[in-house]
C-alpha cells in the first residue's frame, strides 16, 4: 500500500521560496496521480495542485505561476516548488494519491507538513 511522506515546510517571508517534498513507500509513484492540498485554520482544505501519471498538471488559480509542481520517479518522490508565497499560503500541505486527479477522494496517508508565511 502507498504510503506518502512530506516535508519541507517552515517559517518563510513573503516573497520567499521554499521545496516541498512527497516521498513514498511501499509502492511506486509511477502509476499515481499525486496532488497536494492544503488546509489553513478555519478553512476547507482545497487542492492546489496535481500530476497525473502521464504527467499532465493542474493547479488552483490561486497558486497559478506561482507553483509548480514535478515528480522524480527514481526517487519515489514528488515536489512542490513554491515562489512568491504571501500570507494567505500559510497552511499544513499534504500529498495524496489516486488514479485519477481529483479536487476531493484523494488519499492523504501523510500527518502533512506547515507552511508560514510571515514577516
Amino acid at each position: 500500500q502507498l504510503q506518502l511522506v512530506e516535508s519541507g515546510g517552515g517559517l518563510v517571508q513573503p516573497g520567499g521560496s521554499l521545496r516541498l517534498s512527497c516521498t513514498a513507500s511501499g509502492d511506486s509513484l509511477d502509476y499515481y496521480a499525486i496532488g497536494w492540498f492544503r488546509q489553513a485554520p478555519g478553512k476547507e482544505r482545497e487542492r492546489v495542485s496535481c500530476m497525473s501519471s502521464g504527467g499532465d498538471t493542474y493547479y488552483s488559480d490561486s497558486v497559478k505561476g506561482r507553483f509548480t509542481i514535478s515528480r522524480d520517479n527514481a526517487k519515489n518522490t514528488v515536489y512542490l516548488q513554491m515562489s512568491s508565497l504571501m500570507p494567505e499560503d500559510t497552511a499544513v500541505y499534504y500529498c495524496a494519491s489516486a488514479v485519477w486527479c481529483a479536487k476531493e477522494g484523494m488519499d492523504i496517508s501523510g500527518k502533512g507538513t506547515l507552511v508560514t508565511v510571515s514577516s
